[in-house]
């Protein structure tokens, strides 16, 4: 048992013994956690006699034949006491723990005291597996008067944090730490500390803990299909790595050993149960084990006959297979007309990766830099069979993805030599002997897209998720200037002002003007990363060259313009091009891409290239929005316009909520309050999609900031429609109680609010709730808005617009039936009233299809993302909603422009004076007819003028 307590330090360094014993002897010590005073080892000390007086009295009680008790000294080490005690007979270790008991019950109450246990920190079970459940216990004797007040645990001298995996329980004076998934980077040498105050009781493991290799056992068949018959004699083969032992347990006598066969033979019982299971097992580890599975049938003509794989089978069977040995998963394909067993699926990973990839899923910040060091000497080690297999590849690829997803959510730092671990790592994955590999997960990635077939494809890029999970994890890195040289990739992190120049691995010339201050920018150069990224552009055409290094760069700061000039490889191709990876093309699997980026010039074997991104306000409705100079410009051309008319609108609309005759009109009051919110929630939707374009390109590396930009985009936008929402029902409901209402002004104000801004705050905060635990409420590339791909967050903002605006278009219906209906009854409706319903009706009924049709183009981004045409359609109505607001819901209202003409007509009467009032109601006419014929043409409508009507 171990314990943690800072009391008394216990232990026994020897026996002394004679040849012919008569006095036995042991020498012993505690430690006194106290300053150490060379005044204690005078016998008249209260120190010494207390101390003194605990060894005398306690081995008495429990050194049988004790001759003598005596203390050597006290030295230095807080406070450490030797002594030594004799016998006419043996001590045996059981007596000298109980004194040892005795010694700290005595002194605890006095001094605190360090006891150490004689008894090692034990694992249950004692063989440890990968991602075994594991329990060390520590604690006192049940005789030491020591109550747990605190505990520590360490390993390897780092401090254990109680987590999921790490569970700490006090159980009858003991402690236990439960390891939930023992992992490699929990080897090591374990130490339990208990606390009693300020006395400790410490319990080591006094060796180091390793994991035991896990047994990865083949069988031969997997699984067969037989005719069955009774009597007949069926081979079976079982095999596991050195030095382990397997046997068969339904076979008596089975043979034991690492390769192992026999026979079974067929019963009349097995034929009735139609099949038959026979089990592999480890001898000695029974919870490795591995079925054979013979499938009996009585009749029936096989399709394929006796393959050494999968045996039998019928027309369209699945058949199955082992993997080999250190490998796990499973072999599957299917019996087809030809006789033969096709579409071959090989799920079959190395054991080393496989643990690895599911390691990967509970990092922690302590255990990260153990991890990648193992991830990268498992990929060195097994550089052969792991770019032969695009099942490795992949479990790698998907493990950086997972420490990339870490590091981001987490803001945990990534060191230099962790960085040199994952370029390692990244450099064996990216060898030309891993080409044939990655045209096989790029074809099927593809494949998947065009031809869906019945056998399971990969549905992602993983040569796109290697890069992305390199910027994820390149974000993270430390800051501090440092270059990184392994075989394949160079990494250069630096600082600088303003400007910036740099020549990489002499192939890459970079230029970086005009930054705002400092910036830390990080280039990765590699040296064939063009084995992984397929050459398909946005045409989908594959007879390109990638002739040139691949470059990532990374910077804390937004760069518009980047010039990148590179060494050309093959000096015969002609027409180079400048182009990026998009991720976005092919619906999230990538590829490159010219947009934003121009050839500036090629001189003899060099090529320069200039690009320039910007953010495009099609990412609102498409996850795959192109990169183009086109939608950006068309988008915060827009978005200016739009910001200046919401400003505009809300002044007025402001100034009209000072006119007595607004504020004591309920309907144009309820009006009012509408538009200015309908402006207000439309304005700060587009400041916050603003601060969301502007951490884009730095999106992924501040995700606490882009998931805020997020959040309050889709708020405010929710808002925007359910104050629509408002809007029309607000007409409806006035159109539908033509002799007033039965709902007061405050209520209907309450109900307004409650529904324009507490219905998008509630499905905002229900959509991000639901997310967060896998991490889905963002887009997964590096834009700041709902997720797509993962968790289709994007529909908790397109379904409720959507049936807003469908509801609206109801509501027009209805109010034009209710009007055609009140005409017929010849029902009066008061003018004031009926001008500013007609008002409402005419603004729901431009812009409700004005929305309509923009976020239905949003929608067709969702359908076709490829569509230009779609995302320059949809950009351009949606950058110019502020100003149709403007227009549509403010300056259109006659008794809005009524009230904007009254000052000027005022101001023009008091400048012409009494003697020409005549004229200056004239003139108030025309101003007010100025104000109210915008958008009617002119008109000949009659109304007061704006001085009859001063307040």
């Amino acid at each position: 048992m171990f314990y943690n307590s800072p009391l008394l330090q216990l232990c026994s360094p020897f026996n002394s013994s004679g040849p012919l014993p008569v006095i036995f002897e042991r020498v012993l010590m505690i430690t006194l956690l106290i300053d150490f005073d060379d005044a204690f080892n005078q016998e008249n000390n209260d120190v010494n006699q207390n101390v003194s007086n605990s060894i005398e009295r306690q081995s008495r009680i429990h050194i049988p034949g004790r001759q003598s008790s005596d203390i050597l000294g006290f030295r230095d080490g807080s406070t450490i006491v030797d002594f030594e005690i004799t016998a006419n007979m043996t001590i045996q270790d059981s007596a000298v723990e109980a004194l040892l008991v005795g010694i700290f019950n005595d002194l605890k109450d006095t001094f605190p005291i360090r006891i150490v246990s004689p008894i090692d920190l034990e694992p249950v079970p004692p063989e440890v597996f990968f991602n075994q459940t594991v329990t060390l216990t520590c604690g006192p004797s049940p005789n030491l008067d020591f109550t747990i007040t605190m505990s520590v645990w360490t390993l390897d001298g780092d401090v254990i944090i109680e987590d999921e995996r790490h569970i700490f329980e006090q159980v009858n004076g003991t402690e236990t730490l439960t390891i939930t998934n023992y992992f490699s980077t929990d080897e090591g040498r374990y130490q339990c500390r208990l606390f009693d105050g300020e006395s400790i009781y410490v319990q080591d493991s006094n060796q180091v803990f390793s994991l035991l290799e896990t047994p990865t056992i083949q069988v031969v068949p997997r699984q067969n299909t037989i005719l069955c018959e009774v009597g007949q004699q069926v081979l079976v083969q079982c095999f596991v790595q050195d030095p382990y032992q397997v046997e068969f347990l339904q076979i008596t006598d089975s043979d034991t050993g690492t390769a192992i066969q026999n026979q079974v033979t067929i019963t009349q019982e097995d034929c009735d149960n139609e099949e038959l299971i026979i089990t592999c097992q480890e001898t000695e580890f029974s919870q490795f084990a591995q079925n054979i599975l013979l499938l009996l049938v009585r009749s029936g003509t096989f399709t394929c006959v006796n393959d050494p794989e999968f045996g039998n089978g019928f027309l369209n069977q699945v058949g199955r297979a082992s993997c080999e040995i250190n490998e796990v998963g499973e072999i599957t394909a299917i019996c087809r007309e030809n006789g033969q067993w096709e579409d071959r699926e090989n799920e079959c990973i190395l054991q080393r990766i496989a643990e690895l990839l599911f390691q990967s899923q509970f990092l922690d910040e302590i255990t990260l830099p153990e991890f990648l060091d193992d991830l990268s000497n498992a990929t060195i080690e097994l550089s052969d069979p792991v770019t032969e297999n695009p099942n490795n590849i992949e479990a790698i690829v998907t493990t950086l993805s997972n420490v990339g997803n870490f590091v981001t959510e987490t803001d945990v730092e990534i060191s230099q030599v962790s960085m040199e671990d994952v370029l390692l790592t990244t450099g064996v994955l990216t060898t030309d002997q891993a080409i044939e590999a990655w045209n096989t997960l790029n074809l099927e990635a593809v494949t998947e897209l065009v031809v869906p077939r019945n056998v399971t494809f990969r549905n992602e890029s993983f040569s796109s998720l290697l890069l992305f999970s390199l910027e994820d994890i390149t974000r993270r890195l430390t800051n501090a200037t440092f270059n990184i040289t392994t075989p394949l990739v160079l990494l250069n992190k630096t600082t600088f002002i303003n400007n910036f120049n740099g020549d990489f691995n002499s192939t890459v010339e970079i230029d970086i003007e005009g930054t705002n201050g400092a910036t830390n920018l990080t280039v990765i150069t590699f040296e064939s990363l063009d084995n992984v990224l397929p050459p398909r552009d946005e045409n989908n055409a594959t007879g390109r060259v990638i002739n040139g290094r691949v470059v990532l760069v990374q910077s804390d700061t937004i760069i518009n313009n980047i010039t990148f000039t590179f060494d050309i490889i093959d000096d015969t191709l002609g027409n180079p091009q400048c182009v990026f990876w998009n991720f976005s093309l092919f619906d999230g699997l990538g590829g490159w891409d010219d947009e934003g980026c121009e050839l500036v010039e090629r001189v003899d074997q060099t090529v320069t290239c200039r690009c320039d991104h910007l953010t495009s306000f099609s990412m609102l409705m498409s996850p795959f929005f192109p990169n183009s100079l086109i939608l950006s410009f068309i988008t915060f051309i827009g978005v200016a316009i739009s910001m200046a008319s919401l400003v505009i609108c809300l002044l007025i609309e402001g100034y009209m909520f000072t006119r007595r005759r607004v504020r004591e009109d309920e309907i144009k009051l309820l009006r009012n309050i509408s538009i200015m919110n309908i402006a207000l929630s439309l304005l700060i939707a587009n400041v916050w999609f603003i601060i969301g374009s502007s951490i884009t390109e730095d999106g992924r590396n501040n995700r606490p900031a882009c998931t805020a930009a997020t959040f309050f985009i889709h708020f405010f936008y929710l808002a925007l429609f359910f104050w629509m929402l408002n809007f029309a029902m607000l007409l409806l409901y006035n159109m539908v109680n033509l002799f007033g209402g039965a709902l007061s002004k405050r209520a209907q104000l309450i109900i307004g609010f409650s529904l324009g801004y507490g219905t998008p705050l509630l499905i905002a905060t229900i959509t991000i709730a639901v997310t967060a635990p896998n991490n889905t409420y963002i887009q997964e590339t590096a834009i700041c808005w709902l997720n797509w791909n993962q968790s289709k967050a994007l529909l908790a903002f397109v379904i409720p617009a959507l049936i807003i605006v469908f509801v609206n278009i109801l509501i027009l219906i209805v109010v034009i039936i209710k009007v055609i209906q009140s005409r017929r009854m010849q029902i009066s409706v008061k003018d004031n009233a009926k001008s500013t319903l007609a008002s409402i009706a005419r603004t729901l009924a431009i812009l409700t299809p004005f929305f309509g049709i923009t976020w239905s183009l949003g929608v067709g981004t969702l359908v076709d993302p490829s569509n230009f045409g779609i995302h320059v359609a949809f950009a351009f109505f949606n950058s110019l909603q502020g100003f149709f607001v403007l227009v549509f819901g403010t300056l259109l209202d006659r008794s809005v422009r009524t009230e904007i003409a009254e000052p000027f007509s005022r101001l023009y009467q008091s400048s012409s004076g009494s003697g020409t009032r005549v004229t200056s109601t004239g003139a108030s006419s025309s101003i007010a007819q100025f104000f109210k014929n915008i958008g009617r043409g002119g008109g000949n409508e009659t109304s007061t003028s704006a001085s009859s009507q001063a307040n």
